[in-house]
């Protein structure tokens, strides 16, 4: 396979500030460690940092931008913070360098209705084939 530039006109050019990504993210299995809310604020710290990772933005404004409510929020930090990915002294937050190899959540205990709505691979079934007007219970 050839590589190409697609849009000549339109390459990308580094302006004046800029973020960057390690590729170990995608590479070590950061990426897929990281649930949806994670590696969203994950993102976002990452873009918001000066050149050492360091930003200051309030949880408010953080949980707008990113369309998150207040426990989404403090769940997905706690967890960066778990996973050695960020630091933060309750106002600023630092991205940290990558560990040496990503930390995953073990499988929570499905308590609640709504547990297991989201996450029991037969109620989800259940579901979906009663939603379409079928019976779960054939095979």
């Amino acid at each position: 396979m050839s590589r190409s530039i697609l849009e000549p006109k339109r390459v990308r050019k580094i302006s004046s500030t800029f973020a960057f990504i390690e590729h170990r993210l995608i590479r070590d299995g950061f990426f897929e460690s990281l649930n949806h809310h994670e590696l969203i604020l994950y993102l976002f710290l990452i873009l918001v940092g000066d050149r050492y990772g360091v930003s200051w933005y309030a949880y408010d404004k953080i949980c707008a931008i990113l369309r998150i409510n207040l426990d989404e929020y403090i769940d997905a930090r706690n967890s960066l913070i778990d996973k050695d990915l960020i630091a933060f002294n309750g106002y600023t937050f630092q991205v940290l360098s990558l560990p040496e190899k990503p930390v995953f959540d073990d499988l929570p205990l499905l308590r609640t209705k709504k547990d297991m709505k989201r996450h029991d691979p037969a109620t989800v079934r259940k579901l979906i084939v009663e939603s379409l007007g079928g019976n779960p219970n054939e095979r």
